[in-house]
């Protein structure tokens, strides 16, 4: 096993030292997760959705994440980027846009932003469970929600032969 650091960018270690919106907000509309327990890279997503203009809006976000400084990191720049956005526009938000707006992640750590993308995807979904779904929201699961689900299963199996 190599002991060479991973080349973070500057804005992951910031991030990952002092996070953003990290804990659990009282008040959620809904909470979802990704990730695997077993190996501990799990990030757990709130929002707390409130309506403007008619329209479903993340009046709040925050995480609780359970991984590595880019697990952090992802999770606390997705929850910055949704704040006062509608639902329907945080769904377009993909894991390439979380690595970039971080400045790149290393490629081992790409997963970290699925895991941020998938919790996110699944909280919007679980927020409409018990509501009409709208037009844009998809009825079956998308690439990125199978990636998230994909990675999970893969890091349990690997996570087993250790």
């Amino acid at each position: 096993m190599s002991k060479i650091p991973l080349p973070y960018t500057p804005k992951v270690l910031e991030i990952f030292r002092n996070p953003k919106n990290l804990g659990k907000i009282e008040d959620y509309s809904v909470v979802a997760e990704a990730g695997s327990p077993a190996c501990g890279d799990v990030i757990r997503i709130y929002l707390k959705v409130g309506k403007v203009n008619e329209e479903d809006v993340i009046m709040a976000a925050s995480f609780e994440s359970y991984g590595c400084a880019a697990n952090i990191a992802s999770a606390s720049i997705l929850t910055e980027l949704v704040k006062r956005m509608p639902l329907k526009e945080a769904w377009k938000i993909g894991w390439k846009r979380i690595s970039d707006e971080l400045g790149g992640l290393p490629s081992i750590k790409y997963h970290c932003s699925i895991l941020a993308v998938g919790a996110l995807k699944r909280a919007i979904r679980k927020y409409y469970e018990n509501k009409e779904r709208p037009d844009w929201l998809p009825k079956e699961e998308t690439l990125e929600e199978r990636q998230a689900l994909e990675l999970e299963k893969l890091l349990e199996k690997l996570y087993r032969r250790l």
